[in-house]
């Protein structure tokens, strides 16, 4: 299968995908090593895929981001109305697609009401990984992952924080980028059960 990993600099699933066989890219505006293309995921929508994976930039979408909404930030974020609205409109411009199956991952968030409720919502504990972050999926011609390993008894026993490591990740430059890597598990569950 041909399979574009959209918005994905980290190659986690790209590279799951690739170890079965796929002929697999990723794609973002950040670089990355291997089969990358660095660029705009709208310029390459129409090559020819038989899957795409997307994992839409969270930042406008997520209920978290619903804080800098109130109009008491207004003053302090003048374009995050307008920055929300090009974010939704990107995720829809994902999902219609001219592509015969599409998955796109995100946080609870405003697409539920925007567009629809997610097919699935995913804890990496479900995959092996003692950890919470629940993960959204809307999915077309794509049945729901189906947990591999499920630690949830684990992940149970830890602390509130290292349940949520990935929340509770202390401040730099790259939390963003350490937030938004898929978890190995699930990447690996998707390329065995979508590829």
């Amino acid at each position: 299968m041909r399979v574009l990993v959209a918005c994905e600099f980290s190659g986690t699933v790209r590279d799951a995908f690739i170890a079965r066989g796929h002929d697999a890219m990723s794609c973002d505006l950040e670089p990355a090593p291997g089969k990358h293309y660095q660029g705009n995921v709208l310029e390459i929508l129409r090559d020819g895929w038989d899957l795409m994976i997307a994992h839409p930039p969270c930042t406008y979408l997520t209920v978290a981001a619903n804080k800098w909404m109130k109009p008491e930030y207004a003053h302090r974020f003048p374009d995050r109305p307008q920055q929300r609205e090009d974010a939704i409109d990107f995720f829809r411009a994902l999902w219609r697609a001219d592509i015969p199956r599409i998955a796109i991952e995100n946080p609870i968030g405003i697409m539920s009401s925007r567009l629809r409720k997610p097919d699935q919502v995913l804890q990496p504990w479900m995959f092996g990984h003692p950890e919470r972050k629940a993960t959204c999926l809307w999915l077309s011609n794509l049945p729901p992952l189906y947990p591999t390993k499920n630690v949830k008894q684990e992940m149970l026993s830890l602390s509130r924080s290292e349940q949520h490591k990935m929340h509770h990740l202390p401040p730099s430059k790259d939390r963003w980028k350490l937030r938004s890597i898929t978890y190995q598990g699930i990447a690996d569950a998707m390329a065995s059960q979508w590829g």
